[in-house]
């Protein structure tokens, strides 16, 4: 699908730290992939991510690339079950209770989405090409400058 690849990955055996990517050979420039996720079929779809690519879920998270992101191949429910994994974490972390309510109702919408009982939207966005969500389902556009 993507030609040739680079896949890289290293793990410390001493203090345990890993660090992937994958990168596409050629240059395709700026991408942006966007997705309904509207059924259980959805779940399923293939994802590779770079580590130079923004996750977004509209009204629920925006993941931007930094100096420790890392690029994976995953489907859609693998990027979901991170991003609930992330919010879990910062629910439990959180003083103050507004903040922990919020968190809790995204939590809600995004089992319901594993469920299979709503919907969202994915967003990813790479200015180096090298991501991509594998379905016709998915809109490929350049991102706004």
């Amino acid at each position: 699908y993507f030609g040739k690849v680079y896949l890289f990955s290293m793990t410390c055996s001493n203090c345990k730290y890993h660090k992937a990517d994958v990168e596409s050979i050629e240059n395709k420039g700026p991408i942006k992939y966007t997705l309904e996720v509207s059924s259980e079929d959805d779940l399923k779809l293939r994802v590779v991510k770079s580590s130079n690519a923004t996750i977004k879920i509209p009204n629920i998270i925006e993941v931007s690339p930094g100096e420790g992101s890392q690029g994976f191949v995953s489907n859609v429910e693998g990027i979901i079950n991170r991003i609930k994994r992330s919010i879990e974490i910062a629910k439990e972390a959180e003083d103050d209770k507004e903040a922990r309510m919020k968190a809790i109702k995204m939590l809600k919408k995004i089992n319901r989405v594993l469920w299979g009982q709503d919907k969202l939207k994915l967003i990813i966005e790479d200015p180096t090409g090298n991501s991509a969500i594998i379905s016709d389902k998915a809109i490929v556009s350049k991102p706004k400058a």
